[in-house]
C-alpha cells in the first residue's frame, strides 16, 4: 500500500482543540466572545502575563486518552489529529525547546500528545498532529504581521477586530523578524514531535502568513526525512503538502480531482471549548454532510472542543456516537 492509500480509504477523522483556552471557555471578564473560543487570547487582547497564568490552573484530571480514541472509533472514525500547539503557543507535549507546556508549566504534569500516542497504538487509530507553524502569540517574533497581510482574525471580520500576531505584548511588527521564532521553536518542536511519539500519519500545518517557501521547504524535507510515511497538509504554505485542506467548514458542491482532500469541520460553532455554545449539528446532519463529501472525494476531519477538566462534551459524545451505530464498523 502506498503512503497515501490509507488517507484515500479513512473517509472520517476526529480534530480535538485543546488547550488552555479550554479554561476560560469562551469568557474573560464578564464578557462573551461571540468569535472562535481559541482565539480568546487575541480576541481580547490578553497579555501573556495574565494568559499564561491558566497554565497553573491546567490541572485536567478527567482527561482520558483511551476514551477519546474509544470515542472517535465509536464514531467510524479512522484517524485523529489533535493540537499539539495552537496559536497560543502552548504545548500539549514536552518540550525541551519551550517551557511553556503542559508537562513543565502546569500542575497537569503529563504529556497529553504521549498519552494520546499510546493509547492509539494500542487501539488501532492512526494518529495525526497539529502545529501552528506560524502564529505562536507566546514568542516575540511569531508570524503573522506581514505586510500582504491585514492584521485581523481567521477571516478578516471587522467587528471582532483581532490580530494575527502578538501586537498588545509585542507592538513593533516592523522589527519581528519570524526565522528567530522558527529556529529557537517551530524547528525544534516539529523535530520532537517527529521523533517523540512513533509513527505519524499526518502532521496538520496551519495559516501560513508570514513562512518563507524556503522555510516551508525546511520543514516538509523534515517530515519526509524523519518519518517518510507521514503526510502534510497543504496548509504547511507556499503550494506545499501531499493534500489539500479546504477552507475551515467548506463543504464542496460537486466532486474535487487531481489529489487529496479534506474539509475541516466543526460540529458546533467554535473549534476550542465554549462552555455556552449548544449549537450542535444533529446526527442526521452529520451523516448527510459526511455522505455528500466522501462522494466529492473529500475526507470529512469532524472537530470536538474538549473542556478545562479533559471531557468531550456530552452532547458532542452522544451525537458521535448515534453516527457511529449508521456506520460499518472498521
Amino acid at each position: 500500500m502506498d503512503k497515501f492509500q490509507w488517507f484515500r480509504d479513512a473517509k472520517f477523522g476526529m480534530m480535538v482543540h485543546w488547550g488552555l483556552y479550554a479554561l476560560p471557555a469562551g469568557e474573560w471578564r464578564g464578557r462573551r466572545m461571540g468569535y472562535i473560543g481559541e482565539w480568546i487570547q487575541s480576541k481580547y487582547r490578553i497579555p501573556n502575563r495574565e494568559y499564561h497564568a491558566l497554565a497553573r490552573a491546567f490541572n485536567p484530571i478527567l482527561f482520558s486518552p483511551e476514551e477519546w480514541v474509544d470515542l472517535a472509533l465509536a464514531a467510524g472514525m479512522r484517524y485523529l489529529v489533535v493540537t499539539a500547539k495552537h496559536h497560543e503557543g502552548f504545548a500539549l507535549f514536552r518540550s525541551r525547546a519551550d517551557g511553556f507546556n503542559a508537562v513543565d508549566a502546569t500542575p497537569f504534569g503529563r504529556d497529553i500528545v504521549g498519552e494520546l500516542a499510546e493509547a492509539c497504538a494500542k487501539k488501532g487509530l492512526k494518529l495525526g498532529l497539529y502545529y501552528s507553524q506560524d502564529l505562536d502569540w507566546a514568542h516575540p517574533h511569531g508570524g503573522g504581521y506581514t505586510a500582504a497581510h491585514t492584521n485581523r482574525g481567521p477571516e478578516e471580520p471587522e467587528s471582532e477586530g483581532m490580530s494575527w500576531t502578538n501586537d498588545w505584548d509585542f507592538p513593533d511588527n516592523a522589527h519581528k523578524d519570524y526565522s528567530i521564532c522558527f529556529e529557537e521553536k517551530i524547528k525544534p518542536q516539529v523535530r520532537e514531535l517527529l521523533t517523540q511519539y512513533g509513527p505519524l500519519c499526518l502532521i496538520w500545518f496551519d495559516t501560513p502568513r508570514t513562512i518563507s517557501p524556503a522555510q516551508s521547504r525546511e520543514l516538509a524535507d523534515m517530515v519526509h526525512a524523519l518519518q517518510p510515511d507521514c503526510l502534510i497538509n497543504s496548509r504547511i504554505g507556499n503550494g506545499m503538502g501531499d493534500y489539500q485542506s479546504l477552507g475551515d467548514n467548506q463543504i464542496p458542491e460537486g466532486a474535487l480531482s487531481g489529489g487529496l482532500f479534506e474539509t475541516p469541520a466543526t460540529l458546533n460553532d467554535t473549534w476550542g471549548y465554549k462552555s455556552f455554545d449548544d449549537h450542535w449539528k444533529r446526527p442526521e446532519k452529520v451523516l448527510s454532510l459526511k455522505k455528500h463529501l466522501n462522494a466529492c472525494g473529500v475526507n470529512y476531519l469532524l472537530n470536538v472542543g474538549p473542556d478545562g477538566l479533559g471531557r468531550i462534551p456530552a452532547p458532542a459524545a452522544d451525537i458521535l456516537r448515534q453516527v457511529g451505530k449508521e456506520i460499518s464498523p472498521i
